[in-house]
């Protein structure tokens, strides 16, 4: 019992998650000042059923009656208690018996002391109303735990039910100590948290000092963002820690590196499971990654990338061109990494993209190939200047490519404009307008013409 006092005294639970002295970005997460504890207990009508020496509700009294006493001064701690199945003899119902409150141990024990099981088992409704426990504060570290025998929560609604508590964002973990048979338990539980299954008497007493222990406890982490050759990546870029379980993301940072060289340290919650994002381009994933607590944990990632530009040829005109937007994509892929503009480097994972210029028309590249630690120059032809002196009369039109002799469409010709000039690349074009009054076919008129690199091309009628 010593060793288990002197663990508590540290349960100081939640320090503010800050980057090192190095750190030239802080990552964002509220600093809490104290963790609270919510119970979740199953009093159903299964819980007078027989397990090791005595009936499941009768050793859980005994357990939580001690556990409470050994918690009850802890400065930084508050407990609640919710219960159900308690209500009326097969009743699904739950109620918050004792709210928290910084000395409410004894109200604690004494509901404890008088838990009558009778009704139906309700986890779920119970997990969903413990969203209103907790008092609306940003200032505290929410933790559930629930004690249940799995028996009767048949309903199938707990995963769905737990996603919206975790999705809320109130919930830091839940934990669940499953008590009784292994049979008992058919149906899922680790979805609705980290679940535990409690063989023994002894393991129950201490599956609960287990969950204080950690939940006071942090993890510091180290990124090595590292080249092929262990070199440290210097660029400076975005990285986010998602919670593993909800999706939800936790913490966002900038990862960087100091003058001495020297990784950011980032303090994180050892209770969360996480999936951590690398904003490469395309992004870089790590999945279900746990952090040991009170120790230092170095995450290395190799990070193979290089360099894309795409520019206009080297060559001499007075024309002023616009600078394309440029879609990069991996090869084969429909999803978008990355929008560059004309003459901008962009930093790449090595490998095969395809890379689609918005001229007119679209330029496409594909099957670019971008080696690690290397520049990929991609060259394009100067465009060239159409203007195209329409009749006087207001007309419509389009504007086509030649290319193999299909028609690509290019763009609708502006009606209220006597004179166009349209940027476009070096090829051939098609022109099909239509006089204002004309009522036929035959009247519509169709022009080819050539348009050369840094030249301007006049189109009249």
């Amino acid at each position: 019992m010593k060793r288990l006092s002197t663990i508590l005294m540290f349960v100081c639970l939640l320090s503010g998650m800050a980057l090192g002295q190095g750190s030239k970005a802080k990552a964002e997460a509220p600093v809490a000042d104290k963790t609270r504890v919510l119970l979740i207990l199953d009093c159903s009508n299964s819980m007078w059923d027989k397990w090791q020496s005595d009936a499941k509700i009768k050793i859980t009294q005994k357990v939580l009656l001690k556990f409470i006493d050994s918690v009850a001064n802890q400065n930084n701690i508050e407990v609640g208690l919710r219960v159900f199945g308690h209500l009326n003899k097969n009743a699904y119902g739950t109620r918050l018996e004792v709210p928290f409150s910084s000395d409410n141990n004894y109200q604690i024990q004494s509901k404890i002391k008088t838990l009558v099981p009778q009704g139906g088992c309700t986890m779920s409704s119970a997990l969903e109303s413990s969203l209103n426990d907790f008092p609306a504060t940003r200032a505290s570290r929410n933790i559930i735990i629930i004690i249940t025998d799995g028996m009767d929560d048949s309903d199938g609604s707990i995963c769905n039910v737990a996603r919206r508590v975790q999705m809320s964002g109130v919930i830091v973990q839940t934990f669940i100590l499953g008590i009784g048979n292994p049979e008992d338990f058919h149906h899922r539980l680790d979805c609705a948290g980290k679940f535990e299954y409690i063989p023994l008497e002894e393991r129950y007493t201490q599956a609960l000092y287990d969950i204080f222990e950690l939940s006071g406890e942090e993890a510091n982490v180290v990124l090595n963002l590292k080249d092929e050759e262990g070199r440290l990546y210097e660029t400076e870029t975005p990285v986010a820690f998602y919670d593993a379980q909800t999706k939800v993301v936790k913490y966002t940072t900038m990862y960087s590196i100091d003058e001495r060289y020297t990784p950011d340290t980032l303090m994180v919650d050892p209770l969360v499971a996480y999936d951590i994002t690398v904003f490469t381009r395309p992004e870089t994933h790590i999945l279900n990654y746990k952090f040991k607590p009170n120790t230092t944990n170095t995450l290395n990632l190799t990070i193979e990338q290089g360099n894309l530009r795409v520019r206009h040829e080297d060559r001499r005109t007075l024309l002023a061109f616009p600078s394309y937007p440029i879609l990069v994509r991996q090869h084969g892929r429909k999803e978008l990494v990355n929008t560059q503009q004309m003459g901008e480097t962009a930093h790449y994972l090595s490998g095969d993209y395809d890379v689609e210029v918005l001229c007119n028309p679209v330029l496409k590249m594909e099957n670019i190939h971008i080696e690690s630690a290397s520049n990929t120059d991609l060259t394009i032809p100067m465009p060239g200047l159409a203007n195209i002196q329409k009749p006087k009369a207001i007309t419509t039109g389009c504007l086509f490519a030649l290319q193999d002799g299909k028609l690509i469409w290019v763009c609708n010709l502006n009606p209220n404009k006597i004179n166009e000039r349209i940027t476009l690349m070096p090829g051939e074009y098609q022109l099909v307008i239509k006089p204002q009054n004309a009522s036929r076919y035959k009247e519509s008129i169709v022009k080819r013409f050539l348009v050369k690199a840094g030249e301007t091309t006049n189109i009249s009628f």
